[in-house]
């Protein structure tokens, strides 16, 4: 019998979380918490200050004159990606137990995908980091002719910022496959099924962005839950891990 209870007691082990990574784990959680509000800020700036929807020349005269919001709303909207990567090196440590490929597959995409995000300094919104220095240059043109070329540099990087978005299509298939992963291990069913369910829209949502516009928000409230979800099981994991 207590053969039989040691054997069982190692089994258990083996099959749960790694309790020395209960640092990460934590940080895991805060990190998914930060994510979500560092998101919500800017979208609220965006909302009370109106940028204009299109056109290289109002958008280069909006950053003008609202130069520090603007940086303020692209740094808040890029700052998130270092975020996200710690909540999914931290899901790889609770989940490699589970399904060690799979688990480093679905992490290694979705951190790759924050990598790409940043390496483009561009966000959703038409918000890009050389468009700044476009909107002081086209300030400081003096001719008809400099301002339609600074503006038309413009439109272009406004087109790519608000094209198909390959970072973003490679962060839902992070987002499907760990969650795929979670349907075994310490996590809720609700929370791996709400994970697929989350990164079969958010593939679809980012792949048709330019055609589907609002019905973008349907994706972002579906990542908020889950993240939600997410931060909280990987926080109490590592306040578990202590015990």
């Amino acid at each position: 019998m207590e053969t039989t209870s040691v054997r069982r007691t190692s089994r258990e082990a083996v099959a749960s979380p790694d309790p020395s990574w209960r640092g990460l784990y934590r940080a895991g959680g805060i990190s998914a918490f930060l994510y979500i509000v560092l998101l919500i800020v800017p979208i609220v700036l965006l909302i009370f200050t109106s940028p204009p929807i299109s056109g290289g020349a109002a958008t280069l005269q909006y950053i003008a004159s609202n130069k520090v919001v603007y940086i303020t709303e692209l740094v808040l909207f890029l700052a998130p990606s270092v975020l996200a990567m710690i909540v999914f090196l931290a899901l790889y440590m609770a989940l490699k137990h589970v399904n060690k490929s799979l688990a480093a597959i679905g992490a290694l995409i979705a951190i790759a995908s924050q990598i790409m995000g940043l390496a483009y300094s561009s966000s959703p919104q038409s918000l890009n980091g050389a468009l700044v220095l476009l909107s002081d240059q086209y300030m400081a043109a003096t001719t008809a002719i400099q301002k339609a070329a600074y503006a038309t540099a413009a439109e272009s990087l406004i087109a790519m910022s608000n094209a198909v978005s390959a970072s973003g299509i490679l962060f839902s298939i992070g987002i499907l496959i760990i969650s795929l992963v979670m349907l075994r291990g310490v996590f809720h069913k609700g929370i791996a099924y709400l994970g697929v369910i989350t990164g079969t829209i958010a593939i679809f949502s980012e792949t048709f962005r330019p055609v589907i516009g609002i019905g973008y928000i349907v994706f972002f409230i579906l990542e908020v839950i889950w993240l939600i979800a997410v931060g909280w099981k990987l926080y109490r994991l590592g306040k578990k891990a202590e015990v």
